[in-house]
């Protein structure tokens, strides 16, 4: 939502609570004779009773109550909140209101017997007050949802397009299904291995990729068959190290959301003769999973025109919108080596 309309839908609060207290003090003073100087004292006693704790509530509960429910997602704390807040709004207002009938609560001589009273009755004006405001600021963060959600929508769908693009790559199933057929010759058994393997890719591509998270063993599962599949392309079986440090159990991640970055490595790795030259950590504590891939390449040789595969602003955009706020990505690349830090925080 635009800061212009939140600002307006302000302006335009305060500007109805205003006429409300003109309109009362319009039919309070309907059809009475009453002096100049006492109708500037009720009028000035009406809007420090009801406008001042009225402010400080309405923007104690919009920026303090309303997020602390948002960040506990628990009634007691905001409730809590929400009376500090009324209260606190009447005693500030208070000093005013005292300067306002010199020392006195009311035009009947009460004198000071009646602080709690006043107090009382400001901070159900502030509770009020807050009410509105929680729901202002309820309304706002629904339609932010709202488009946030529309917006994650569209570019799930524009990331499911690119994806399948990307991971039915026809050059790595032709390559895949070429080796596995000469491989049959060799060693049936390893074929029919292999074959299952690539199976089981495409099942998982097909089918559990649908949903918003999927288990985090899963997705290892289909990197480890992934990379099983890459390695048979090289007789180096140090082409690759891929290692999992951490329990995966109760674990979830969004699907394939490492994929891009190794799969990004294996086609940017140009000597396959070379141990390790693409490492692959996937790295599991309590509150994050991260995925360290480094690939080593030679920056002399041709660059490789791929039309296949997801861009890193395109992975990064997909990053944002499922985990806002919730992951760290660095990429870096120097001294013949490609390197991805990436951290979720979704413990």
């Amino acid at each position: 939502m635009k800061k212009s309309f939140v600002i307006l839908l302000h302006v335009g609060y305060w500007v109805c609570y205003l006429l409300l207290i003109m309109v009362i003090l319009g039919l309070h003073f309907e059809g009475r004779n009453t002096s100049e100087a006492r109708m500037d004292y009720i009028t000035s006693l009406t809007l420090c009773i009801s406008l001042i704790p009225a402010i400080i509530a309405f923007y104690a509960f919009y920026f303090w109550v309303f997020p602390s429910y948002l960040k506990h997602k628990k009634v007691l704390i905001p409730i809590l909140y929400g009376a500090i807040s009324s209260v606190g709004a009447a005693i500030i207002a208070y000093p005013f209101l005292r300067n306002v009938i010199g020392g006195k609560c009311s035009t009947n001589g009460e004198s000071e017997d009646s602080f709690w009273g006043g107090i009382l009755f400001m901070s159900i004006i502030g509770l009020l007050s807050g009410i509105i405001a929680l729901v202002i600021q309820g309304c706002i963060t629904w339609i932010k949802e709202i488009k946030l959600k529309e917006t994650l929508a569209q570019k799930t769908l524009e990331m499911e397009l690119a994806l399948v693009k990307s991971q039915l790559d026809p050059h790595f199933l032709f390559n895949t299904l070429n080796n596995i057929d000469v491989l049959i010759l060799k060693d049936a058994e390893a074929a029919s291995n292999y074959l299952n393997k690539l199976s089981d890719i495409m099942r998982f591509m097909l089918f559990e990729t649908k949903t918003a998270e999927i288990s985090l063993s899963k997705e290892i599962e289909y990197i480890e068959k992934y990379i099983e599949l890459q390695k048979i392309r090289t007789a180096n079986s140090n082409y690759v190290k891929f290692l999992v440090t951490g329990v995966t159990s109760a674990k979830t991640i969004a699907p394939m959301i490492f994929i891009p970055f190794i799969e990004n490595a294996f086609k940017h790795t140009t000597n396959k003769k070379l141990d390790n030259a693409i490492s692959i950590h996937i790295i599991i504590k309590k509150e994050t999973t991260e995925l360290v891939c480094i690939n080593k390449f030679n920056a002399n040789a041709p660059l490789k025109q791929e039309s296949n595969g997801l861009g890193n602003e395109l992975i990064k955009k997909r990053l944002n919108l499922i985990y806002p706020e919730k992951h760290s990505l660095k990429i870096t690349n120097q001294d013949d080596v490609y390197s991805v830090y990436l951290s979720i925080n979704n413990g």
